[in-house]
This record gives C-alpha cells, structure tokens and sequence, in this order.
C-alpha cells in the first residue's frame, strides 16, 4: 500500500512538454520574430516577461491560496509577492530622485508579507498597487534613456537599476514558482 501524503500531485497545464508550465505555443511570454535591438529594449523585455511570469504564477488561485504562507517561520508567499514588489518599485523611484523619499505603501518593514492575508480585497488591491508602482517607476525611467546617466543623491546608473529590477523579479519568480507547486502542485518553466 503507498502512503498518503498531503502534498498536492506535480502538475502542468502544457500537453507538448509537460514539464514546462505552458506549451510554447500557447506561452504568452514567447514572441514571434526577432528579439529586441539594442540593450535598452533588451533589458526591458526581459523585465516584461519576468513581471509576466510572476502573474503566471498567481493565475486561478482564489485569495487563501494566494495568502498561503510557505514553511514556518517565514511569512512569504505569492500574494505577499505581489505586495513586496509594489512595495520595491516604489522605493526604486527613491532611488533616483533628489526629494524626500516616498512613503512605504504598507507601512514599517515587512508589512507587505505580513499583511498579506486571504481576502479578495487585499488581493485586488495588491494588483492595483503593483500596476500603479510599476507604471510609475517605468515613467520615471523612461525620462532617462541614456543606461549610462547617474540618477539621485547616491548617482545610481540608469543600467544600474533596470539589471537590478530584473534580478528582483528573476529571484521571485523562482520563490513563487515553489510556492505555487506546494499550493496545487503546479510545475514551473
């Protein structure tokens, strides 16, 4: 007789590659055509699929399963994701601006994780702020296309903060691909 386990069953949505979390056909991240030119668009095609990618991984999860937190004592999971990345793109336009710092969203340190709890309002509002801080962020920078020009009181290059917004995203894109595996067993790519 096999043992019961509570651990949901490994899954994926792909029928051509199974392993993988969408075909290629069907994966919205994969373009036809050539890739962009020039690293300024190069950078910001790959921070598109990585906040693409993060979505991905919050699709057809009701608000408990979002909030779901992964192994005690840690207070991530995909909806605090959501949160703390909002909270960071407000804090990158910190970054290069001269003024007073903005506010954090959610208040003192760690309250995008720790208020991040399994109501659809809190959900929604997540996406609304993620979208908003993310526009904002890419308005800021879109003043500056030059990746080499020194931006706010510590001269951070423009190439600076685009890799660093990347790195950001790749990292937890790799969290949240774990977190939704433990949620309903669903694989990532």
């Amino acid at each position: 007789m096999g043992r019961m386990s509570d651990q949901p069953a490994r899954w994926s949505q792909a029928n051509v590659y199974p392993d993988m979390w969408a075909d290629p056909d069907d994966d919205p991240r994969n373009s036809d055509g050539v890739s962009p030119d020039g690293e300024l668009a190069t950078l910001q095609d790959f921070l598109t699929n990585y906040r693409m990618t993060l979505r991905m991984k919050c699709e057809g999860l009701d608000a408990e399963q979002l909030a779901r937190r992964s192994v005690p004592p840690s207070t991530m999971s995909l909806l605090g994701l959501l949160r703390h990345l909002a909270e960071v793109e407000r804090d990158w336009r910190n970054w290069i601006s001269d003024g007073e710092p903005l506010p954090k969203l959610y208040g003192e340190r760690d309250a995008d994780f720790n208020g991040a709890v399994g109501e659809q309002a809190v959900v929604d509002a997540a996406y609304s702020d993620l979208a908003r801080e993310q526009a904002a962020t890419d308005a800021a920078l879109a003043e500056h296309p030059d990746l080499g020009e020194r931006l706010g009181k510590d001269g951070f290059a423009v190439r600076e903060l685009l890799v660093h917004r990347i790195e950001e995203y790749a990292r937890h894109c790799g969290q949240a691909d774990l977190l939704r595996e433990c949620i309903d067993g669903r694989v990532g790519q």
